[in-house]
């Protein structure tokens, strides 16, 4: 079984989606209820409605209930060193049109691209892993091979999530 690394922070985050998902249950199981009890369920829209919400709500609480016990919880602010590894800022240049981008690396379930966090399992956290400042990366993405230049790495600890 794959370990899947996430922050104290990140399974906190995950811990309450979980509890606020649980205590959804009965109020979906009503309003099944209470659509079941309107008659004809061939042509009962809330009654489709509310047993798809159901489904979706059951598969996200079994989806994260299943990765839990894959999870290795890191505390952000005991990691450190000068290659980039979970929890790693990494600022970076891309070496074709000179733009500068900074990903802090994460895990698969905290990570959020459109904050400036990328997964260690995402291609670009992969070629970043074990590298160290000055190190050139060629990552393949579907548009092609981009090639990074690694201009630092800082460990930030939990401060990091507070600026993403």
């Amino acid at each position: 079984m794959d370990r899947i690394p996430i922050s104290v922070e990140g399974l906190k985050k995950l811990e309450k989606e979980l509890e606020r998902l649980k205590k959804e249950r009965p109020e979906v199981i009503q309003a099944i209820k209470e659509a079941r009890e309107e008659g004809d369920l061939k042509e009962n829209a809330g009654y489709d409605a509310a047993r798809e919400r159901q489904g979706m709500l059951e598969a996200r609480i079994n989806f994260i209930e299943s990765r839990m016990a894959r999870f290795t919880v890191l505390e952000l602010d005991s990691l450190g060193g000068s290659k980039a590894s979970f929890g790693a800022t990494v600022d970076l240049e891309d070496m074709d049109t000179g733009e500068t981008k900074r990903y802090t690396l994460l895990g698969p379930d905290e990570a959020e691209p459109s904050k400036g966090s990328i997964s260690v399992l995402s291609p670009v956290g992969r070629a970043l892993l074990g590298k160290v400042e000055g190190d050139e990366v060629v990552v393949d993405v579907p548009r092609g091979k981009i090639s990074y230049e690694i201009i630092s790495i800082t460990f930030q600890g939990s401060a990091a999530l507070a600026k993403l």
